[in-house]
């Protein structure tokens, strides 16, 4: 079950031919309604691609009817002219479905400095239309992918008849502040464009927020929330945020496992912080040091680096009362070390790192992955 899971929505991945390798490369979300209510957070980085500007302005009234997003280019720092290929794109798609280009999200992928082909655009975008399906969801998947090597779909089916879908693309570049590279969730409850965008602020925050892969942040990153109304069901508050927050989870943990060149997946659990910002920018600074990440792909509970990036933080801390634990071992107890290091076992992939700071009742997860050699080889040639 993917983007196409709940009613009133069609979707198609089709090859546009911007991938020199011929794989698919265009995918077409389109929402039938009744309803086209719809809600989206953006990359905080201030470098923003031009499909992002263009999203921004069609989503500030809340009605979306269609979201089209292409791999194989970024369309960033392309100038005029990338702007202009975005707007041409939204008005074809609009002109080919009957809607305001107006209502018309663009996403893009790939490689930033390029110029995207737009008469392939606007030929892909007749394809796709004509390709549209309840049963697209899975192609549209394809369609998104970069360095991905596998798809990223989930669903959320609630017994009161409303459905929640998403798919994802991202495996690298995973910072991205309220969003990560490019998502789109459906959903056929009824809900308003304002309660779509709380209950998306809330789940980006606990999930997509909280992925720092490599601490790099995109340009590109956009998360988009559409509502069709068709299931015609008016869906409990609370139940409806639970089921954003778990696909959105969902999602965000195969980002993770699909990461470039990882070997380990790491949460990172900060406990008894003062306060939850607090405890995320703890959880941050381990995720992002690479000292760090490298003793983790060398299979080496070097405790001593945790503690090393944890003083670089502003949080409250006595350092010298902190406990560690790896895969379940205490191996650091009030600064100093408590359990042999040789009782860690980190030959599985999955590592649970656990921070007690000791100083209140707050805590917050940060997800990141190991730093390899496959990452520098495959970041070090990704435009070759």
């Amino acid at each position: 079950m993917t983007v196409d899971a709940a009613l009133g929505f069609e979707s198609s991945g089709i090859a546009a031919g911007l991938k020199t390798s011929g794989k698919p490369d265009l995918a077409l979300v389109v929402n039938r309604g009744p309803l086209q209510n719809a809600a989206a957070v953006f990359t905080s980085n201030r470098a923003k691609a031009n499909p992002i500007i263009w999203s921004q302005q069609v989503i500030a009234d809340g009605t979306v009817a269609a979201i089209i997003l292409n791999s194989g280019g970024a369309n960033c720092f392309t100038g005029a002219q990338g702007f202009q290929t975005t707007h041409a794109t939204a008005e074809a798609v609009g002109a080919a479905l009957g809607v305001s280009s107006g209502d018309v999200l663009v996403c893009s992928t790939g490689l930033i400095g390029d110029q995207l082909d737009v008469e392939k655009m606007l030929v892909g975008v007749t394809s796709a239309v004509s390709a549209l399906s309840t049963t697209g969801g899975g192609d549209a998947a394809q369609a998104i992918m970069t360095t991905d090597t596998v798809p990223k779909v989930s669903s959320y089916a609630s017994d009161e008849g409303w459905t929640v879908g998403g798919m994802a693309k991202g495996a690298g570049m995973l910072a991205p502040g309220l969003a990560t590279m490019l998502v789109v969730l459906t959903t056929d409850a009824v809900v308003s464009s304002q309660q779509l965008d709380a209950h998306l602020r809330t789940a980006t925050r606990v999930s997509f927020d909280r992925l720092d892969s490599d601490g790099c942040m995109s340009t590109n990153d956009q998360v988009s929330l559409l509502a069709s109304g068709a299931s015609s069901v008016v869906p409990d508050s609370d139940e409806f945020e639970h089921a954003i927050v778990d696909v959105c989870t969902n999602l965000a943990m195969q980002l993770l496992s699909d990461a470039e060149g990882a070997s380990h997946d790491i949460s990172i659990v900060v406990k008894n912080a003062a306060s939850e910002d607090e405890a995320v920018e703890v959880g941050r600074a381990v995720a992002r040091n690479n000292l760090f990440k490298a003793a983790i792909f060398g299979n080496d509970p070097n405790w001593g680096r945790v503690l090393a990036a944890i003083g670089t933080t502003r949080a409250e801390f006595d350092p010298y009362n902190v406990d560690v634990s790896m895969n379940g071992v205490r191996v650091c107890s009030q600064g100093a070390p408590d359990r042999p290091r040789d009782e860690v076992d980190l030959s599985p992939r999955s590592v649970h790192l656990v921070i007690d700071l000791k100083v209140g009742t707050e805590t917050a997860t940060i997800f990141t992955n190991d730093l390899t050699h496959d990452y520098v080889h495959e970041n070090s040639a990704y435009a070759s």
